[in-house]
């Protein structure tokens, strides 16, 4: 086996049952290695067991990458999206008021406004008085 580092530029091209595979093989082959390094191989097992968890890991995020892409392509014009697609933001900010919420005038409020409006002043400003 003894497969090198794994590009990710590599993976990207794959398709999910390529890269299942792949995950397979790098985990059989990390497993043999953990146990060489048991029974009292060599350092450099070390750096291999290393380059191998990180090529893991690689697969594992295109993996999911592809995965939630494919999702939010579903769920595109669906009414609800999953909580782990929606924007993370901040606790506060994802209780706030919608712009649409906030727009919103009560018919009260609205009669009120119609009724009784804004009152307009002109103020003279004396120029004399600035000047001095």
């Amino acid at each position: 086996m003894s497969m090198t580092k794994v590009k990710a530029a590599q993976l990207w091209g794959k398709n999910k049952d390529d890269l299942k595979k792949q995950l397979v093989d790098l985990k059989t082959e990390l497993a043999q290695l953990r146990t060489q390094k048991v029974a009292g191989g060599a350092n450099s097992k070390l750096t291999k067991i290393h380059d191998l968890r990180k090529s893991i890991a690689r697969v594992l995020t295109v993996i999911n990458a592809t995965q939630r892409s494919q999702l939010r392509i579903f769920y595109k014009n669906k009414k609800y999206l999953p909580l782990d697609l929606r924007p993370k933001k901040t606790r506060a900010m994802r209780r706030r008021l919608t712009k649409h919420e906030a727009t919103l005038v009560s018919e009260k409020q609205k009669k009120r406004q119609m009724h009784f409006p804004q009152r307009k002043y002109a103020v003279k400003v004396c120029l004399t008085f600035l000047s001095q």
